[in-house]
């Protein structure tokens, strides 16, 4: 997981990195896992990964458990200083819950990292789903409609660059698109403003998604419906969803501008 070329320069601080990695060793199906296993996939000495274990459990990151170590609820705080800093959750959250109530669906809100899409915000519905999805996951982002509408919106050489890396997931879609089947699906998303994934994922999981954009019009997320197709025909999604869908970006892209046009006043 090391990277030995990431950091350049005197002011790079390598033992900051080196802790973050062993924070992201942790993936979903492994909660827990002992020294010996965190050293194999950061790829840091068993004496450093120590160390650096010793502090993240001072600091109340990480606990000792029956198998090794765990994460705490506390990383939570450092995803969701991230999102509480673009005020995502409260700008989007009536427009989301106003969805919900419309659709009985659950709705979502994920931005690119890398090639995959992050959960931002979520508003749920009691459904019995092939894929658990909570604030954090990440899924890889040709095989999610949320995931197309965001490489749809990169620049030529920033989209054939994230295409190339590797997801980190930890999910292996159904649909595995070469470069030139991603190409034309995202030429029909930029042509529609819309994209759908039908059970591109996982058996089961159908959904629609759009863009939210900022004032200047750049999308800066996506947000989606998700429905269980053994449930919901594309027909449906489609005719009765999509609408009310385009119709909550619309709205939230609205509030986010106008939100991030207020200057910020230090008291």
């Amino acid at each position: 997981m090391t990277d030995t070329g990431r950091g350049a320069g005197p002011d790079f601080i390598e033992a900051l990195a080196r802790g973050l990695d062993v924070l992201r060793s942790f993936r979903p199906g492994t909660p827990a896992m002992t020294l010996s296993e965190i050293a194999g996939r950061t790829g840091l000495a068993r004496p450093t990964v120590r160390r650096i274990l010793i502090t993240l459990e001072a600091l109340g990151y990480v606990r000792q458990a029956a198998r090794g170590y765990a994460l705490t609820p506390r990383v939570l705080e450092l995803g969701m200083a991230y999102v509480n800093s673009l005020s995502m959750w409260e700008v989007a959250r009536p427009h989301m819950e106003k969805l919900v109530a419309q659709t009985n669906e659950s709705t979502s809100m994920a931005q690119l990292d890398g090639a995959d899409i992050v959960y931002v915000a979520r508003v749920a519905v009691p459904k019995i789903v092939t894929l658990s999805v909570t604030i954090g996951t990440r899924f890889p982002a040709p095989a999610t409609s949320m995931g197309k509408v965001l490489l749809a919106a990169l620049p030529p050489t920033t989209l054939l660059k994230v295409v190339e890396e590797a997801s980190r997931s930890g999910i292996t879609p159904r649909w595995q698109p070469s470069a030139t089947e991603l190409e034309a699906s995202l030429r029909e998303v930029r042509a529609k403003g819309w994209a759908l994934a039908d059970q591109d994922l996982a058996p089961g999981v159908r959904s629609i998604a759009t863009g939210v954009r900022d004032g200047d019009g750049n999308v800066v997320a996506a947000i989606n419906v998700t429905v269980h197709a053994a449930e919901t025909t594309v027909e449906t999604l489609l005719e009765e969803h999509l609408p009310k869908l385009l119709r909550a970006a619309a709205d939230i892209s609205h509030d986010w501008s106008l939100t991030a046009a207020v200057p910020a006043v230090t008291v």
